[in-house]
């Protein structure tokens, strides 16, 4: 028996054994290098969307600053002009409210509210109307005809050279004071009431 055919199929079958396994091996590894690239490509993509993540939070940080700082410069824009326009107003107001004293109507109208706020809260006792010189002798003979028929009204006026416009009642060591310093001089009450209608205006 000759030993060439048996060395043949004992290499044969040595190479059978070697081919599958380099196919196994082969195939193992391509599964590995696969699943290690599958993960790579996994891993890269939740890498990505990380700094995606990251980029939007902050560009949403930087225009919430942003909205926050140009709220800021409005807001300080808005005080720096209600400033303004209440600085103004105060300059003109002290005019314009001389100037209405010298028109007939309003002149009755802010008597009668001057009046009327003595009224509400003074006692009925002796009031001294203590007035602007320039207020008419009829208008003050009016008021005294009108309060004369009240009960116990006693009047007396006085005309008070300090006074630019405007009168005040004294009844009781008690004042109403409707004098033009006397109207100006709660600027904390007024500014809010002036710069609302200033606002209405513009």
């Amino acid at each position: 028996m000759s030993l060439e055919p048996q060395m043949r199929a004992l290499l044969d079958l040595v190479e059978t054994d070697r081919a599958r396994r380099c196919a196994q091996i082969l195939g193992d590894e391509n599964g590995r290098a696969s699943a290690l690239l599958s993960q790579a490509q996994a891993d890269a993509r939740a890498r990505m969307r990380q700094a995606f993540a990251e980029q939007r939070l902050r560009r949403r940080e930087r225009i919430a600053a942003a909205q926050a700082r140009l709220a800021t410069q409005r807001r300080l824009h808005q005080q720096q002009r209600n400033a303004a326009l209440l600085r103004l107003a105060w300059q003109q107001l002290p005019g314009e409210l001389l100037a209405l004293w010298q028109l007939p109507d309003a002149r009755a109208a802010w008597v009668a509210q001057v009046l009327q706020s003595a009224q509400a809260c003074m006692p009925r006792a002796r009031w001294r109307i203590v007035h602007a010189p320039d207020w008419p002798a009829q208008e003050q003979q009016a008021l005294a005809q009108q309060l004369g028929t009240a009960p116990g009204a006693q009047l007396s006026f006085e005309a008070d050279p300090a006074i630019n416009a405007g009168l005040k009642i004294v009844a009781n060591g008690n004042v109403i004071d409707g004098t033009l310093a006397g109207l100006l001089a709660d600027r904390a009450a007024i500014e809010p009431r002036l710069l609302r209608q200033l606002e209405g205006e513009t």
